[in-house]
Order: C-alpha cells, then sequence, then structure tokens
C-alpha cells in the first residue's frame, strides 16, 4: 500500500514509517519539523535501506495538502500530526485546537474529495477522562477529559466518527495510546522534543545526560502504591507495530476503536530507579505539586488488540530505559 503519514517525522511517526516499510509499504510523509528534525528522514533511511517520499508544510496549509492528493494514488493514511503536550495544551488551548482541530478537517475532506476510504487516527488514553475503573477498555464510557490535549483528541475521534456515518465505505481506525517511550534499538531515532521536554522519559534522559539538573515528579499523594501518578508505559516500537497491524487488518468500512498498551501501570518513581538500575545513571529529582489536568492511575486492557489484530506489546520496561539511553549517548 501507499501511505501517508502526517507528522511522519515526530517522534511516534517516524518509528511508523520504519515500521511500515520494512513491512513493504510505500511512505508519503508530511511535516513542518515544528517538533522533529529533518535528520530523521536520513535515519529512516539509514535502519530500513528505503527513503520515505517527502512534503514539509503544516497541513493547515489547505492547498499544499491536497496538491499531496494530487500526486500521490493514496491507499491509506495515519494521522499523528498533532501538537501533543498536556501541560501547554493548558496554557495554549487555542494553539492546540486550532493545529489539531482543523489538520484532522483538512485530511478527511481529502479522503472524501480523493477517495482514500482507511485512516488509522492516533488517538489517546486521555480521552476516557479520569477513569473510574482501570484496567480500561474499549467499551468504558469517555470521561470529561481534564486537559485542551485530551479533549482536543476526544474532538477528533467525533469528527472522524461523523465522517465515517456520512461516507460509509470508510474504515476509521481509533487506536487510543498509552504513554509511547523508549527508541529504535539502533539508537538513531528517539523522543527529542524541542526545548524543555513535556513527556517524562526525555525529561529523565536529560536529567541523567546532565542536560537537566533535576527531574519534578508531580505529585506524591496520588491514590498509588507511593503516591506518584501510574501509567500505561509502551514501547514506540511496539506501538508503530500496532499501526501496521491496523492498517493492514482494519480495512473493512466502519469505525474501529483499539487500546494500545501493555496491560501493566508504572509510577512515576518506578520509570525513575528501573531507569538507574538499567543504565547506571543517576536521576536527581524533586517532588512539586500536583500538574493541572493530570490523573492518578491510567492503563490499558490489551485484549482487544490481541485478539484483532494479533498484536502483543512485548518490549519490557527494562528494554524502554535501555533504548531511551542507548538513543541518548549517540544524540
Amino acid at each position: 500500500m501507499k501511505i501517508l503519514v502526517t507528522g511522519g517525522a515526530g517522534y511516534i511517526g517516524s518509528h511508523i514509517c520504519v515500521e511500515l516499510l520494512q513491512a513493504g509499504h510505500d511512505v508519503v510523509v508530511i511535516d513542518d519539523f515544528s517538533n522533529s528534525q529533518p535528520e530523521v528522514l536520513e535515519y529512516i533511511h539509514e535502519i530500513t535501506g528505503k527513503n520515505v517520499q517527502f512534503y514539509e508544510f503544516n497541513i493547515l496549509d489547505e492547498a499544499k495538502t491536497e496538491k499531496v492528493f494530487q500526486e500521490n494514488q493514496l491507499d491509506a493514511i495515519i494521522h499523528c500530526a498533532a501538537f501533543k503536550a498536556v501541560g501547554e495544551s493548558v496554557s495554549k488551548p487555542i494553539e492546540y485546537y486550532t493545529n489539531n482541530l482543523m489538520t484532522t478537517l483538512i485530511v478527511t475532506k481529502m479522503m472524501r474529495d480523493y477517495h482514500v476510504n482507511n485512516i488509522v487516527f492516533s488517538s489517546s488514553a486521555t480521552v476516557y477522562g479520569d477513569p473510574k475503573v482501570v484496567p480500561l477498555t474499549e467499551d468504558c464510557p469517555l470521561g470529561e477529559t481534564t486537559n485542551p490535549y485530551g479533549t482536543s483528541k476526544a474532538m477528533m475521534e467525533r469528527v472522524l466518527t461523523d465522517v465515517q456515518h456520512a461516507y460509509p465505505q470508510m474504515s476509521v481506525t481509533l487506536l487510543r495510546y498509552f504513554n509511547p517511550i523508549g527508541a529504535h534499538a539502533s539508537g538513531l531515532i528517539g523522543e527529542n522534543p524541542k526545548g524543555i521536554p513535556n513527556n517524562l522519559m526525555p525529561y529523565v534522559m536529560k536529567v541523567a545526560t546532565g542536560e537537566l539538573s533535576c527531574l519534578g515528579v508531580f505529585g506524591d499523594d496520588y491514590d498509588t502504591p507511593d503516591g506518584t501518578g501510574v501509567r500505561d508505559y509502551i514501547h514506540v516500537v511496539d506501538l508503530a507495530k500496532g499501526h501496521v497491524a491496523a492498517i493492514e487488518k482494519y480495512s473493512q468500512p466502519g469505525v474501529h476503536i483499539c487500546n494500545l498498551g501493555t496491560g501493566k501501570g508504572y509510577s512515576v518513581l518506578d520509570i525513575v530507579k528501573a531507569f538507574e538500575k538499567v543504565n547506571g545513571v543517576k536521576v536527581n529529582y524533586e517532588i512539586k505539586a500536583r500538574r493541572p489536568g493530570d490523573i492518578a492511575t491510567c492503563y490499558a486492557d490489551p485484549t482487544r488488540a490481541k485478539e484483532e489484530l494479533g498484536w502483543v506489546a512485548e518490549k519490557t520496561l527494562e528494554d524502554m530505559c535501555r533504548d531511551t539511553w542507548n538513543f541518548a549517548k549517540k544524540h
């Protein structure tokens, strides 16, 4: 298949490109490098021996987006182009809603106009809000989202669902990610955000390298075993493989919803201790006040992914910590 990956130079998008190329698909990428680096495209080639067809712009430029659809006979789309930091979204709601919603509307409009009927959307477990029960299944009600990032994901899910109902020949897949961390085993691609990281693992990485002095742990009074927030951390390579499975298996018309997680919850301090142990480094941290929009516990029931996609997360927390540090040392 010829597959468009929006945001394909980003952390998750680049790993998806690698897995798609290695599975024999042709890949087209749109990215504006707002949170990624151009050299990622060279690394994708180095890992796979193959090139993606690349376009540099923001999908908000509708004319340029349409040109990509005109120039390529696309079979499917994996939509990863979104602003994605929970904390930042609280302070920049206008930017988050504009970028995340408008890019989705433009992509679906082009799908309709150019008869591309298969989309996999990178959604998020944040759409479940503050869950009443864990682990979370796909049948859990969508909650009151606790931040603009999560709300934008829930709204995009709604848009895509309504589009599928209007154009029933479409296959719309909503992949609800839990917390992707880790890096490719080559150490060539991984999470390297511009500026101060908003997510836990790249922050841990930058404290371990000495780039940042100390990790802030937001809250130690949650109802969890050690008081810090518990999340389902999934290796980004496992996550990427889940997309390949979804694009290949969920091709029949309809709306398909699937969690991608490990089914295990780890606390912030579990991550810090595992990183220190696996890599033999020290990660300084200090406890701070809770952060707006955060919840106590969130982890997946990944049964549906196993039954419908034949997909299971295979990599361990140790793998995630080791691969992150390997990436840090190479960059």
